[in-house]
């Protein structure tokens, strides 16, 4: 049975790589070393993914819990350049989709994300709506890779697991969606996906990026 539908994931698969002035601005505001940033920014972003947290409440316990001092506005300026650090996009990717489209497959997001980011890519991008489904963990009250999210996918698009290719950056994610018989390939660069399209014989069934 051949392919019909084509899933991205947006972070560093549809992105590009994050806004770091943004992400450089977000350090110098807190003024905390590197390390503890990245410790206290990651130990709480499945929550912010599931939607347990808005993007203003992930930054309010962040600062609680890094014990700063910082105001009310300074906590919503830190929000709006996490989303900014997230906005950007991967121009060879969104042509891919564009050729996909024209092939006459069905094409998808599926993406780990929270309400903020979401936001700003609404702002910021007017191609989300090229895609036939796209599915926002924050949404569902799901992240990836619990099989309940690919399902969901699956409905949406109407398709079977095997007439569905996903394409994410991370192992886990890509491994859930194989144990459910979607076909799935973890992404790196956009030549490598080329490489790994032609060994794996997909060559056949999608245009080449």
């Amino acid at each position: 049975m051949g392919l019909r539908a084509v899933v991205f994931d947006f972070g560093m698969v549809l992105s590009g790589q994050p806004n770091m002035d943004a992400h450089a601005a977000m350090v110098r505001i807190t003024g905390l070393p590197v390390e503890r940033f990245e410790a206290l920014y990651w130990a709480d972003r499945l929550a912010y993914d599931e939607g347990k947290l808005s993007g203003l409440r992930f930054w309010q316990d962040f600062v609680r819990e890094a014990g700063l001092p910082l105001d009310e506005s300074v906590v919503e300026e830190l929000n709006r350049l996490d989303a900014l650090h997230w906005t950007t996009q991967n121009p060879a990717m969104l042509a891919w989709q564009e050729q996909l489209k024209k092939r006459g497959l069905l094409t998808g997001i599926l993406s780990n994300m929270g309400d903020s980011v979401l936001a700003s890519l609404e702002k910021h991008f007017d191609w989300l709506p090229r895609f036939d489904v796209l599915v926002w963990s924050f949404q569902l009250g799901l992240v990836k890779p619990d099989p309940a999210i690919y399902r969901y996918l699956l409905g949406k698009l109407g398709t079977r697991p095997e007439e569905t290719f996903f394409i994410d950056d991370r192992h886990a994610n890509v491994e859930g969606a194989r144990a459910l018989g979607i076909r799935a390939m973890e992404f790196t660069t956009i030549g490598k996906l080329r490489d790994d399209l032609i060994a794996s014989g997909l060559h056949g069934e999608l245009p080449l990026p």
